[in-house]
């Protein structure tokens, strides 16, 4: 009964699923905005601390 059952076990292939990168530009374009906007903030976000709170220090 072993063998037959590690024969069902090998004979099995396990699934591949194909990740595919989006495609539709529009995705792509809000992501490219999205971040842009992340490192904007936080320019000015270090902006801040650097003209306003570095001399008062």
């Amino acid at each position: 009964m072993k063998e037959s059952f590690n024969q069902e076990v090998d004979s099995t292939e396990p699934e591949r699923l194909e990740v595919q990168a989006p495609r539709d530009l529009s995705i792509v374009a809000s992501d490219a905005i999205k971040y842009t906007a992340y490192i904007m903030l936080l320019f000015g976000f270090l902006y801040f601390l650097i003209a306003y709170l570095a001399p008062m220090l």
